[in-house]
């Protein structure tokens, strides 16, 4: 029997994804609540219904970046604009967010995640095991925007990436799971809230009327097919994370 030849020059099959694809509008929209979500802690003194929008913005880039990683044609240079990206935006993050050299932004929870999928797919002297492995560690022993479970959302939603429900199911796991992390949310949008977590059913309500587990409100733009994109240059829609907090910084200092 013949060997097959396999050319490598020979580009990837079209993956097939189960969630939404139109990454340019899944990032404008991500900013939009990652902006709402800073103003709250900047600018209106944690104000509870900012936050919890604000919960939309983390899921939405980790399926962007799920999608991205699927779809690139260089993994390496991937990583590095991750990783400058993070080196750039890190002097603004503590300034802007009141952190320290050892708070690292969301960019290096990024940067491990897609290290870990790089490995995972490669498969390099059986990396598919130890480089996730490793990604998690190292987001355990650093101190990073959303941390190892952070990165273990990416991982998921990257085993999940073909089909809706497994998706959801992902995404419903991973909120669940957070939950007893976060604070209890007891009012939206001015209305009291609070008797969810006193009822009969608390169990169940109090469980998903947390902060971190209304990430799930992310859910919808995650799957929702668009069929139109919004195309920007790769410059801009990375640029956006740090401009973003010089804006919110001047506007502090302003107020």
């Amino acid at each position: 029997m013949e060997k097959q030849i396999i050319n490598e020059a020979t580009p990837r099959p079209t993956p097939v994804l189960g969630g939404n694809t139109s990454t340019g509008i899944l990032k404008i929209i991500a900013l939009v609540f990652m902006f709402i979500d800073h103003s709250g802690k900047m600018l209106f003194q944690n104000d509870v219904t900012l936050r919890v929008l604000g919960r939309i913005a983390f899921p939405i880039y980790c399926w962007c970046l799920v999608v991205g990683f699927c779809y690139t044609r260089s993994p390496l240079k991937y990583l590095l604009r991750i990783l400058l990206v993070g080196v750039i935006s890190q002097p603004l993050y503590m300034i802007a967010l009141n952190h320290t050299w050892k708070d690292l932004n969301i960019f290096w929870t990024l940067f491990l995640a897609l290290a870990a999928l790089w490995g995972i797919r490669e498969r390099w002297y059986l990396s598919h095991i130890w480089a996730p492995l490793l990604a998690i560690l190292i987001a355990i022993e650093t101190n990073a925007n959303y941390g190892w479970r952070g990165v273990v959302l990416v991982l998921m939603l990257y085993a999940a990436r073909e089909k809706r429900g497994a998706i959801a199911a992902v995404m419903v796991g991973m909120s669940l799971a957070w939950a007893g992390t976060s604070s209890a949310v007891r009012s939206l949008f001015g209305i009291d809230l609070s008797w969810l977590h006193n009822w009969r059913y608390q169990t169940i309500t109090s469980a998903f009327m947390r902060m971190q587990t209304l990430m799930l409100l992310s859910l919808p733009f995650i799957l929702w097919p668009m069929k139109k994109n919004v195309k920007m240059p790769i410059w801009l829609s990375y640029a956006l994370y740090p401009l973003h907090l010089a804006l919110l910084w001047g506007l502090e200092q302003i107020v």
